[in-house]
């Protein structure tokens, strides 16, 4: 039987330059790796032309016959190497302008050859530059597929002659040892849900023999991938649940009742109930609490954590809250910091510009207790930040964070502490599964009494006079404005000189004394933007002017008017976060996307989306649904298993939410998987759970 794990490099063909172009380009290392690299599209190679049916460009042609009347030719600068093929019904011009020399090594004229490609026409001529050929008798000898499979690859692979032919080519030599591949799946799932075997779906996804062997092929590995990979997350859950020890919270004490009957200033939503007694029962489980709490922009996240950190307090435990930026992080100090003073607590702030000074006492304070809670950036996670006694760790708009950083966070106790990782990007239920299906999920799904919905408008370039009067008029109530610009990483001189542009406009239109402008970008320093939004969040301003560092964080109730330039250059997480800027006060806010004429369909979608609907969770599926999984966060984490080889958590969902209860089924029956029948599925699981970040949610 052929080995599967042999490295590529031993595969006939391939050798070690290319094996490292492979290794490197698809992540192909041994001969398993090429065999589930699937095919993207196919072709139907079941129909052979006569050069005679050829009447139009429109569609590639398959043709049988021979090459004859090679010479060397120009056109222009151009060489290029032309042939003509023919069968009884006529001849077809070819020509090649790349690898003439191997391509005039490899054609014997007097033998019969498949080619296939896509007609061009000249006048009455027909040509075909650069087809793919095969000698007949080798064609008529291969595994017979009346499909053609289509497989991505790169220019550097192409440039190392892998082209998808080539790819297709390695996968068939593979076959041709006659490998056996090891079913995964138990038989019982397979009847279950009526899946072909391994070896008939992995013949039928590279040479498919029909439409509907293919489609059941499809359908089989889809479900395999999304089987083992809720199986993996519920078993890991299953692991942490049973193996780590949570530091029991036994009591609701003096701090969180002084703060909850003398600090609470208002009544806390239904939803907000439900989300504490479901941390205060991960607390008093004995397990360690590791929980999702999502919330739309403006639900009141940050008093649930408050409260939560308050009971680890209360229990002799430190807590700590990360954030990954230093403007979130100023923000969340500011606020938490007002909130529990008064009540004898320690709260510091910890960011990359914290003075040595200041980092001495923080450190000792950690150290020795007196300090109980600490918030910050990832300075948090550093080696010499030591915790006395840490209980409860907060990660806030965790996606931003890689795995490595949660991790080290998780070290900072003997035990690692409880975690609650927030996320105010709504994430849809399938993303959710596959992104956090390892974790407990809370949902705070409903706003603050007294919250006003914003209005959203779209404004076309044209309209921009009215804008500017209605911006007056907002100041005049008493109102502030945000005006924000967008950021490209690509381009951020252009996209500074685009703010500096906005903020002379801006300051030309609305003139002191009547009217003061701030300004923040990403490229001033730390103390510049804190003393330009102070003066904001002080009303010294009318009007801030900034690119999307005001993005989360940011919270100025008076503020109710949110401008956004060239709104189509923004994904719509970031619209929908930049929206919850405004509409925290008492007074109607409103948010205008200002764009240009010109919309690519994609863009109008968006605008559309943000002016028919507030609901973070409806953004988040039409947001997934025009840009994928993988760059619903705008980056995609490391360690995240988001990127599938064939399943498509957009359209796959009844096959990942049947994956998810046979997962669970197969758990509740067999928890360590030691069942004779579930095997080989028990070592996919651990190979899946050993590459991923293990204990880490």
């Amino acid at each position: 039987m052929y080995n599967l794990q042999s490295e590529i490099t031993f595969l006939t063909g391939v050798g070690p330059v290319r094996a490292e172009v492979l290794n490197r380009e698809i992540s192909v290392f041994t001969a398993e790796d090429l065999i589930y690299y699937f095919p993207y599209k196919y072709i139907d190679r079941s129909r052979f032309y006569k050069v005679a049916d050829i009447k139009s460009d429109a569609a590639y042609v398959q043709l049988r016959g021979k090459f004859c009347c090679f010479s060397d030719e120009t056109a222009g600068k151009k060489k290029y190497l032309h042939a003509e093929f023919f069968d009884e019904t006529g001849g077809i011009d070819i020509a090649w302008f790349q690898r003439i020399k191997w391509v005039k090594d490899n054609i014997e004229p007097q033998k019969e050859y498949v080619i296939y490609g896509k007609p061009k026409q000249f006048r009455q001529d027909f040509s075909i530059v650069h087809p793919e050929f095969e000698l007949a008798s080798k064609f008529d000898n291969q595994i017979k597929a009346p499909f053609s499979a289509e497989y991505n690859t790169s220019e550097k692979m192409k440039k190392y002659f892998l082209n998808s032919r080539a790819v297709g080519k390695l996968i068939r030599t593979i076959f041709e040892r006659k490998p056996v591949f090891e079913e995964i799946i138990p038989q019982y799932i397979l009847n279950e849900y009526h899946l072909p075997s391994i070896n008939e779906a992995i013949l039928n996804i590279h040479f498919p023999q029909s439409v509907p062997k293919l489609e059941a092929a499809r359908k089989r590995f889809k479900f395999q991938e999304l089987f083992i990979n809720q199986l993996s997350l519920l078993k890991q859950k299953k692991i942490r649940t049973n193996s780590i020890s949570g530091y029991y919270f036994e009591k609701v004490g003096e701090y969180f009742m002084n703060f909850y009957e003398k600090k609470l200033s208002f009544e806390l939503t239904g939803a907000q109930k439900k989300v504490l007694k479901e941390i205060r029962a991960d607390f008093k489980s004995g397990k360690q609490c590791n929980r999702l709490l999502q919330g739309d922009v403006g639900s009141g996240k940050t008093i649930v954590a408050v409260m939560s950190m308050l009971i680890a307090i209360d229990n002799e435990f430190q807590a700590c809250m990360m954030a990954p930026t230093e403007i979130l992080a100023q923000q969340h100090f500011d606020s938490v910091f007002e909130m529990l003073q008064g009540i004898g607590l320690n709260v510091r702030l910890l960011t990359g510009s914290t003075k040595a000074k200041q980092r001495k006492i923080i450190d000792q304070e950690l150290l020795s207790g007196e300090l109980h809670i600490l918030i910050g950036t990832h300075a948090l996670i550093e080696d010499k930040v030591q915790f006395k006694n840490l209980g409860l760790a907060i990660i806030d708009e965790q996606h931003r964070f890689g795995v490595a950083q949660r991790a080290k966070l998780q070290k900072k106790n003997t035990n690692p502490p409880h975690v609650i990782v927030m996320s105010a990007t709504p994430i849809p239920r399938t993303l959710s599964m596959t992104l956090y299906g390892d974790l407990d999920v809370s949902v705070i799904d409903e706003l603050p009494p007294g919250r006003k919905t914003v209005k959203t408008v779209h404004s076309y370039e044209k309209q921009r006079g009215k804008v500017y009067k209605f911006i007056r008029d907002e100041i005049l109530k008493g109102r502030q404005i945000y005006i924000v610009f967008p950021l490209i990483k690509e381009s951020e001189t252009l996209d500074y000189k685009n703010l500096e542009e906005g903020y002379q406009t801006i300051t030309e239109n609305f003139r002191a004394p009547k009217f003061n402008v701030s300004m923040i970008h990403g490229q001033m320093k730390t103390d510049e933007k804190k003393a330009q939004m102070d003066l904001f969040v002080a009303g010294k301003t009318q009007i801030l002017v900034a690119t999307t560092v005001i993005e989360v964080g940011v919270n100025v109730p008076n503020a109710s008017v949110m401008i956004i330039e060239s709104a189509e250059r923004f994904g719509l997480s970031q619209l929908h976060q930049l929206r919850g800027r405004v509409g925290r006060g008492a007074e109607q806010s409103y948010c205008v996307l200002m764009t240009g004429h010109k919309l690519s369909s994609d863009s109008k979608k968006r605008i559309s989306t943000m002016v028919q609907t507030n609901n973070g969770f409806e953004i988040a599926e039409v947001d997934m649904r025009l840009r994928g999984p993988g760059d619903v966060f705008g980056t995609q984490q490391s360690g995240t298993p988001i990127t599938f080889r064939i399943a498509n958590i957009l359209t796959d969902g009844k096959i990942l939410f049947a994956a998810r209860q046979k997962a669970t089924q197969v758990l509740e029956d067999d928890p360590l998987l030691v069942k004779p029948q579930n095997k080989n599925l028990a070592i996919k699981v651990e190979s899946e759970i050993r590459s991923s970040w293990g204990n880490v949610s």
